[in-house]
């Protein structure tokens, strides 16, 4: 209260935005953002990796191409962003090109993408910076401005990711965290590196309110000598082949409680590509001598690199499913894009376990995670859609897909496939915010559904309070999220039998 007094909530806001222990005390460590902004000095030392490189060795040079999210694929451009003060979405319609187009680095910076020692078989994942979260530990504070100072691993990620803006946080506030990565290839010499990152940025600054800014995900590769002294090509990007890749939230008041606007909108570009092969910065003549990096003529010289043989390798397809299901457990179970299931499902002659939702099941905080309400993707892929029993029911008796309602909209509209157009159709009907799924035979006819809000209201609820003829609980499970989920998919399967046996 005494802190509220001296001052007032705003106020209050930033200084506990920048309290990180809640101690009420700032620490220099603690007030150092600030400072860096009031003197524009960011102290070197914070940066610098425990085993610093050799500023002689090959350096890497990486551009960047970005191109600013379309305002009109917000959900809230369709009443022209009624109601929405124009300050909390500055820092989004101010975010027009990257940081820095271009940015030479060492290429030894990039020893963070190798694999331990035990991880050294085609498509098996490793984490470069673990996740520190999940269902039980909550998520990080909504109220903040700038990034922690990164830390070992998270350092080379960290300064590629501030090409494209000033405040990455490297780790996010949702699970899954982190940054997770496979070999793809391997020779002799060199490693083909996948990898996946979520990370979000910070695109306020006080005094206006946080404004956050979480793209699906950062995928790609780097391929690297085995001593990381040489990298021959690294490309990093943000997947824009769905209509909807990046989660927004922005706060409207001075507090942790304070009102929160969500949206979802599509950002056509934003990626990290390396020019070329990394090249030694300091150039040695056979006897040891440094000779210029010109020729007499004060053209560069022209290097000569060796082509690649790779000995075993995976396809990219391959080596990203992968990383998707160290990220997302419940992916141990393939999701098929949405008409791809009915076909599979028609050959197949399963049932189609749909899930519909407003923001993406897959991407890292997909905007259902987020929103005021129990129903979400994120709550159903991190509890039920993991659990062993149905995963081992999905996978026996089921096709599996997930779309995005917008996805189905315009399939909907689209006249050229009426098959397709009612499959649509037949799912839009059956819709609820924010969530539902839907099991549906392979022509389209939904025979069992459920909201996602609705589901975790009645497991939260005691097995005696909820009517018997909803659904009934399971002894054989503890958990009444997996026993209701198993009922939901055993009735779906019940109610198709008459179907199936035609």
């Amino acid at each position: 209260e005494l802190a509220l007094k001296s001052l007032g909530s705003e106020g209050l806001f930033l200084f506990s935005s920048l309290d990180t222990n809640n101690d009420l005390y700032l620490s220099p460590e603690e007030f150092k953002p600030i400072a860096e902004k009031l003197t524009g000095v960011a102290p070197i030392s914070e940066f610098e990796e425990e085993e610093t490189p050799d500023p002689s060795g090959e350096t890497l040079s990486i551009v960047a191409k970005f191109q600013p999210l379309v305002m009109e694929t917000m959900t809230k451009s369709k009443d022209g962003f009624l109601g929405i003060s124009h300050v909390a979405l500055s820092g989004l319609r101010n975010w027009t090109a990257p940081a820095a187009p271009m940015s030479v680095m060492l290429a030894r910076q990039f020893k963070a993408f190798l694999p331990p020692k035990n991880k050294l078989d085609l498509g098996d994942p490793w984490w470069i910076i673990p996740s520190e979260l999940n269902i039980f530990t909550g998520y990080l504070s909504n109220n903040r401005f700038y990034p922690p100072p990164p830390k070992g691993k998270e350092i080379i990620i960290h300064r590629l990711l501030s090409m494209f803006h000033p405040r990455p946080f490297i780790k996010t506030r949702f699970a899954p965290q982190g940054a997770v990565a496979c070999i793809q290839a391997i020779s002799a010499f060199y490693y083909t590196i996948a990898f996946r990152i979520h990370a979000e940025f910070q695109l306020n600054e006080p005094p206006d309110f946080p404004f956050w800014f979480s793209p699906g995900q950062f995928t790609g590769h780097i391929i690297l000598s085995k001593d990381s002294s040489h990298v021959r090509e690294f490309k990093l990007f943000v997947p824009n082949s769905r209509s909807l890749n990046v989660d927004m939230e922005w706060l409207y008041g001075a507090s942790e409680s304070s009102n929160m606007e969500v949206d979802i909108g599509y950002l056509p570009q934003m990626e990290l590509e390396s020019t070329g092969p990394s090249v030694p910065s300091v150039i040695h003549d056979e006897n040891g001598n440094v000779i210029d990096s010109r020729d007499p003529s004060g053209e560069p010289i022209q290097f000569v690199f060796e082509e690649i043989t790779w000995q075993q390798e995976i396809p990219w397809e391959e080596a990203a499913q992968k990383l998707e299901v160290a990220m997302y457990p419940f992916k141990k179970v393939s999701y098929l894009p949405f008409t791809q299931a009915f076909e599979r499902a028609k050959a197949e002659k399963k049932l189609v376990h749909s899930i519909l939702l407003w923001g993406a099941l897959d991407d890292h905080k997909p905007l259902s995670a987020s929103l005021p309400m129990p129903g979400s993707g994120r709550t159903l892929r991190e509890t039920v859609l993991e659990s062993s029993p149905i995963l081992a029911l999905l996978n026996e008796s089921f096709i599996s897909s997930w779309s995005l309602v917008k996805e189905l909209e315009e399939l909907q509209s689209n006249r050229e496939n009426e098959f397709y157009s009612k499959l649509a159709d037949l799912h839009l009907e059956k819709y609820n915010f924010p969530v539902e799924m839907i099991i549906c035979l392979p022509n389209g006819t939904v025979i069992h559904h459920i909201n996602a809000n609705y589901f975790l209201d009645i497991t939260s609820m005691k097995p005696e309070d909820v009517e018997s003829s909803i659904f009934s609980f399971s002894t054989n499970f503890e958990d009444p999220s997996t026993a209701t989920y198993l009922q939901f998919l055993k009735e779906g399967l019940q109610r198709a039998k008459p179907y199936l046996q035609t």
